[in-house]
């Protein structure tokens, strides 16, 4: 069998036996497949800050001044000064700096993307020195390079030639730093040319090796980093710089799997290349595979996206994190890993990889190594030997460092396993920042960009991820080009193909109560006996509450008073008790007057799921208090209780008031001619008006009642017939197609509701949103709504969106919408049924332990009304009858 399609069939497999065992959402059994705790919307965001530019798109080049506190931004023909500490201010500042149109004009002649790739992208944006920064961009295929006076802020010179430090497209996989005043760069730089690691300025510049044994192999870098291994190194050792990229594997290894394998490659700061051989190419030149797998599996990722240098107290504490991918393009999924420079150190001292004849695959060299040892830098025991340049290395070593290039030894991640594995997420970037708890111990906080624009923030304890919570970073999808940690200003910036965003570190106001403080296990956040603030902005600490480790402890002597409401239902009727719970790795819990529901089986008259608990068919001891818990963290929280009255018999008939006094239905209506304003009594009910006799049974009635729904049933029918008929005719006269979201336009006025993900769909199809969308294996839907405003409103809605419609090449207008049916309004404005349902039409299907089961707007009024109480019962019926019917969770029009 193939490799690839071996390394597919083992990720099917690894996806299959995991939901077999664990149910949905898939868990592996490291449980590294971590849901976020909360989940906020672009609309909730606390102290975003945002930047947008007209005149540019593709931000995707950040550079930090910490000193001048100046936030410099490369974006597609333009270059912008910041202020760091708020990036929407007016003292904004811009470098035009666009491809010129004839440059354009060569860039399409080359058959190039006059949309995306024929304008000067910029893709390298470094401080040179102390007054001068310097920046490349692609010039539309043909890349240029220009000095940035940094207190004019203007371009100081005249661009030049940027071909050998510069990729030509926007795409191609690049990196490149300054170090000491020298230029390091990673590219594909030309059309037809080899993937090359480069120093370019000042001289001697130096590149990889292409022939005999070429070095790169189709590589896509995305990182690099120096380690400056010679402070306080006794053996006299040189900085390096670090690569990291994904290249076509050339391994014989019968666990690899993939086409393609990520790697890290060194080359030392001093190498001044070889007298002889390997002139104006590494002497130091090494790389090893970065290993980032589920090793129970035997499965690995084998496409590096991002990687993250966090410097330690010494180089040795120096740590990589990386976050990996597929290369199947059609399977979303992301793992990240942690890298130690100890383990890189220890690949690049064992064997090596060797190539004896040239196209065949690498195996691990077993013959002689020279002295001094190949691919090391200038130490201080090659000193004493006479070797104090790269140049005076012998040959016979040189010639060894261009047959082998490759290490054997791969490099584990820590504890042998990622640190979190996503499987419906693709993570762009990475960025960590370190804090101490209130504990004492340093903690890494992560902050991953996913390619849809969200950002997941999560800290690391004991070797594991909790994502703390997930942000929303821009309205419509996109992916993050760049992420960026200010240390000094607390704040995290994000770029993408439309603008900026700057959110702070945390948000600690963000949680409501002690144990929604100690839950999130932010190492920014504590409880300080009324809020959740923030520990940094506290010089005594000591009354502060914070449990990083296990997220349970230090709440016990809080009281958090539940909110208290009342239901009155009558026997027989559904209700549905909400409970929205604002954790997704909460699960809800109810009691009944202090003891616990036990089962909620089809035959115990209770549905439960995170939106509510529904009573169906309602009985008298089923009165009550029921009382929702969040559990999370083995503890029990209260939401929200309900003071539930079931009745015999309907309550009393409302009275009415008019402008100038009180009738009962017994007293005489009000003249026909008084004014609109006077309010009359409510007409009996309707069942009142139906033929009742004593001695009719319950079937009799039933039959009674779907007599009627059957005539008005087909009244209906017959009224769609004449509408359809109608609207053909209306359509042959206009010769145009009639717009759903017109009609709806024109209907409604437009309104802001709560902001779920969508699903597009073509032509004039229909949408549902509804609120529960995560379950677990057991059934229980523990994913809360995704909410614009945080809040959600009483009994939700079920929305229908129509499509667009196709415009018709008719330039005449579309018919009008025919106008929707009035309905009776009362002197209340809605009509209330005496089980608390107002007659707002449902609007949100709820999927309740896999039944489905439409919500009414509850109200919580005791009072009710005669003249609805027959509708809400010939709606329960009706609803009687289907809340067994299995639905499906993605009904298609039809079924809508």
């Amino acid at each position: 069998m193939h490799p690839a399609r071996l390394s597919a069939l083992r990720l099917l497999l690894l996806i299959c036996s995991a939901c077999a065992a664990g149910g949905y959402p898939f868990r592996t059994p490291l449980d590294l497949d971590v849901t976020p705790r909360i989940t906020v919307l672009s609309s909730g965001l606390q102290g975003c800050r945002r930047f947008q530019s007209s005149s540019a798109v593709s931000y995707s080049t950040m550079l930090l001044e910490a000193d001048s506190e100046r936030l410099y931004v490369g974006a597609r023909g333009a270059i912008f000064s910041l202020s760091a500490s708020d990036i929407s201010a007016s003292s904004a500042v811009t470098i035009e700096w666009e491809a010129s149109s004839e440059q354009k004009q060569q860039c399409l002649a080359k058959g190039k993307d006059n949309k995306t790739e024929c304008f000067n992208h910029i893709r390298f944006l470094q401080r040179f020195n102390s007054t001068h920064l310097y920046t490349c961009g692609t010039n539309a295929f043909r890349p240029l390079c220009a000095y940035i006076n940094k207190e004019k802020f203007a371009l100081s010179s005249e661009p030049e030639e940027g071909r050998d430090k510069c990729p030509y497209g926007p795409t191609t996989g690049y990196t490149g730093l300054f170090v000491d005043q020298q230029m390091y760069t990673a590219s594909q730089y030309e059309f037809r040319c080899f993937p090359d690691i480069r120093r370019n300025a000042p001289s001697p510049t130096l590149k990889t090796e292409d022939a005999p044994t070429r070095w790169l192999n189709e590589a896509d870098f995305v990182g690099s980093a120096l380690v400056r291994e010679s402070g306080g190194s006794s053996t006299g050792d040189d900085d390096k710089i670090y690569f990291f990229f994904t290249e076509r594997s050339q391994e014989q290894t019968m666990t690899y799997g993939h086409s393609r394998v990520t790697r890290v490659a060194r080359v030392c700061k001093g190498d001044r290349g070889g007298r002889l051989t390997l002139q104006k190419r590494w002497t130091s030149f090494l790389k090893a595979r970065l290993m980032c797998s589920l090793p129970e599996y035997d499965f690995h990722f084998n496409i590096l996206r991002s990687v993250f240098v966090m410097p330690g107290h010494t180089p040795q504490d120096t740590l990589f994190y990386g976050i990996f991918g597929l290369e199947w393009k059609n399977v979303k999924a992301s793992a990240v890993c942690r890298f130690s420079l100890s383990e890189v150190q220890e690949a690049f001292q064992g064997p090596y990889m060797e190539n004896q004849d040239l196209g065949s695959k690498w195996t691990e060299y077993t013959g002689k190594v020279p002295e001094p040892r190949p691919g090391t830098c200038i130490t201080d025991a090659l000193r004493v030997r006479g070797i104090n340049v790269s140049t005076s290395i012998p040959d016979d070593v040189l010639h060894f460092v261009r047959r082998h290039p490759l290490m054997s030894r791969e490099v584990q991640p820590s504890d042998r396993r990622p640190l979190l594995f996503r499987r419906t997420t693709d993570y762009t970037h990475v960025a960590a920042h370190v804090t101490q708890g209130l504990d004492g111990q340093m903690y890494h906080v992560l902050y991953m960009a996913t390619d849809d624009g969200w950002l997941h923030k999560a800290v690391e304890v004991d070797g594991q991820l909790h994502i703390i919570e997930e942000l929303e970073l821009f309205e419509k999808p996109q992916p993050v080009n760049s992420l960026l940690i200010s240390d000094k200003q607390m704040s995290v910036y994000a770029g993408s193909s439309s603008g900026l965003v700057q959110l702070p570190l945390s948000s600690c106001h963000r949680y409501t109560s002690c144990y929604d403080c100690i839950f999130a296990r932010d190492p920014y956040c504590g409880w300080n006996g009324t809020d959740c603030v923030e520990i940094t902005a506290h010089i005594n600490r000591s009354s502060l509450i914070q449990d990083i480790q296990h997220g349970s402890r230090g709440c016990e002597n809080t009281q958090d008073d539940i909110p208290d409401r009342s239901r009155s239902v009558r026997v027989g009727d559904d209700v549905l008790l909400q409970c929205e719970l604002s954790s997704n790795l909460a699960t809800p819990l109810w009691t009944l007057d202090g003891g616990e529901l036990q089962g909620y089986g089809l035959h115990s008259g209770f549905r439960t799921g995170t939106d509510g608990l529904l009573i169906i068919e309602a009985r008298e001891d089923q009165s009550g208090r029921y009382t929702c818990y969040a559990v999370e963290n083995n503890i029990r929280v209260g939401v929200i209780a309900y003071n539930v009255t079931v009745h015999q018999d309907l309550p009393a008939p409302r009275l009415v008031e008019t402008s100038d006094k009180v009738y009962s239905p017994s007293d005489t209506l009000p003249a026909t001619n008084e004014p609109p304003t006077s309010k009359r009594p409510l007409p009996p009910p309707l069942a009142s008006l139906l033929p009742h006799s004593e001695l009719l049974s319950p079937k009799d009635m039933e039959a009674i009642y779907l007599s009627l729904i059957t005539i008005l049933g087909g009244l209906c029918v017959v009224l769609t017939v004449v509408l359809l008929y109608v609207g053909f005719c209306l359509r042959v006269g206009h010769r145009g197609k009639y717009s759903l979201r017109a009609a709806a336009a024109a209907a409604y006025p437009s309104s802001k509701g709560n902001k779920h993900r969508k699903q597009k769909r073509n032509s004039s199809t229909m949408e549902l949103k509804t609120i529960s969308s995560h379950c677990n294996g057991n059934g229980i839907c523990n994913g809360i709504s995704k909410q614009r405003n945080g809040n959600i409103q009483d009994g939700g809605f079920l929305q229908i969106v129509p499509g667009e419609g196709q415009t018709s090449s008719n330039k005449e207008p579309p018919p009008p919408a025919p106008p929707l049916p009035s309905t009776p309004q009362l002197a209340s404005g809605e009509c209330d049924f005496p089980n608390g349902l107002s007659a707002t039409l449902p609007s949100v299907l709820r999927r309740m332990n896999g039944n489905s089961y439409v919500l009414l707007r509850q109200s919580d009024s005791v009072n009710a009304s005669p003249l609805c109480s027959s509708f809400a019962e010939e709606l329960n019926k009706i609803l009687e009858k289907r809340k067994h019917t299995q639905l499906l969770p993605r009904p298609d029009e039809s079924s809508v």
